[in-house]
């Protein structure tokens, strides 16, 4: 019994950073019905910034977020004006919209092999070691204060949405943008916006990555597979469902990797993806689209 709680408290407090990684992909499909193959990537970018900050000025990963997520937030306007403002509107040119990602995930991938090389890299603040005690249990720090940071960005976002004019916006867009159209919201705007946004949440997942896992340019291939089963899981362009999905998830994936080893943990996302997929391709709280 102990051992299965130990289990679970890892498997719930990885599953609030894995959520966080997933709330900036699951909120631009909402909004623009893309789904973003790139967004892990670049959390890598995020990754790596923070990597260096840690090297060169000895700033905590966590801390780095207050440059990660700036930083971030303006590569996805620019990277929204540049590849995605003219064809986001049109319906039909969604499907070739995520191949560019694709290939935007390439290239991003292959601009940072060749600036730093495929080589493992982490963080190692004095937390990242340390774990917290109590009775027959424990909990990395690491783990513990990235949980929390995750929580409070995604609290912070919920709150955004609910009470201010732009989240507003937001919603009416991700509910039916023709109708927020006619109603006077500037689409456009809150798809560069929302892009934006969504790419600060991978900057600050790209943070703290660096210190909960190993990195390198090619790491986001397995990110990718991992937050498209949350999002799926949950509903597409569904925030409580994607933190429901990566709750759900992470804690499975930990009892996997206690009872088979870690080499099979990730098989749980993959598998979880092709089950839903079969079985209710909406998702938990996704809604079935209409003919």
């Amino acid at each position: 019994m102990t051992h299965n709680i130990q289990i679970l408290i890892l498997g719930v407090t990885l599953g609030g950073v894995y959520a966080l990684m997933a709330s900036g992909l699951t909120l631009i499909f909402g909004v623009m019905g893309i789904v973003n193959l790139a967004h892990a990537a670049f959390m890598m970018i995020a990754a790596f910034i923070a990597y260096f900050a840690f090297q060169l000025f000895h700033l905590d990963p966590i801390l780095s977020i207050v440059i990660t997520m700036p930083v971030m937030f303006v590569v996805g306007i620019v990277v929204y004006r540049l590849l995605f403002a003219r064809s986001v509107a049109d319906t039909h040119k969604r499907g070739v919209l995520v191949l560019l990602t694709f290939a935007l995930a390439l290239t991003v991938e292959g601009t940072l092999g060749f600036l730093f090389s495929n080589i493992y890299r982490s963080t190692n603040p004095s937390y990242a070691s340390k774990a917290i005690l109590f009775g027959p249990y424990y909990l990395p720090e690491g783990q513990f204060y990235a949980t929390l940071m995750s929580i409070a960005l995604l609290v912070g976002l919920w709150a955004f949405l609910q009470y201010t004019r732009t989240g507003y916006a937001i919603r009416a867009t991700m509910h039916n943008r023709t109708a927020a159209e006619v109603v006077g919201v500037n689409v456009d705007r809150i798809s560069m916006f929302v892009f934006g946004i969504g790419m600060a949440l991978a900057g600050a997942s790209g943070s703290m990555l660096t210190f909960l896992f190993s990195f390198y340019p090619s790491k986001h291939w397995e990110f990718v597979a991992i937050l498209l089963s949350l999002v799926v899981l949950g509903g597409m362009g569904s925030l409580l469902g994607a933190l429901i999905g990566a709750l759900l998830l992470s804690v499975i994936a930990a009892f996997v990797s206690a009872e088979f080893g870690p080499t099979w943990s990730p098989v749980t996302f993959y598998l979880a993806l092709f089950v839903i997929l079969l079985v209710r391709p909406q998702g938990l709280l996704g809604k079935r689209p209409e003919l």
